[in-house]
């Protein structure tokens, strides 16, 4: 299993594809080569202490070596931003919407990214006269 490491990776992928499943959302972006694929996990400091954060990737890792080889292409990136329910689902369902996840992005059944938001003084003013936050 390879990693991503690099920041602008992530960003990448961030900006790519999009699949909610479960207690993950996956992110993920076609590189257009035949390398293997690989992965890259974000938990943020919002969902628990270091050590609960630690655990949650203990967790992802060990799932994601369960899953990656049945439900990736070659040529991808996957970004899974963990959310805290991961903590407390049971391992198998884990796996599960891991690979449900996986499909979705390749599927076509997924989020677009969200649009980049527009300057505040390009917007119309409220009702006020101030304008929108």
């Amino acid at each position: 299993m390879d990693r991503l490491v690099k920041r602008k990776d992530f960003l990448a992928a961030a900006s790519a594809l999009r699949a909610n499943s479960g207690p993950l959302l996956l992110q993920g972006r076609d590189r257009a080569d035949q390398a293997p694929a690989r992965i890259g996990l974000t938990v943020t400091k919002k969902h628990g202490n270091a050590v609960e954060r630690n655990r949650i990737r203990r967790r992802l890792r060990a799932a994601v070596r369960d899953a990656l080889p049945r439900a990736a292409q070659d040529g991808f990136d996957y970004v899974i931003v963990a959310r805290r329910a991961a903590l407390g689902t049971p391992f198998s369902a884990l796996i599960h919407d891991i690979e449900r996840g996986i499909a979705r992005l390749h599927s076509g059944s997924r989020r677009p990214p969200k649009p980049a938001r527009a300057d505040a003084a390009q917007r119309p003013p409220r009702a006020d006269g101030e304008p929108l936050p």
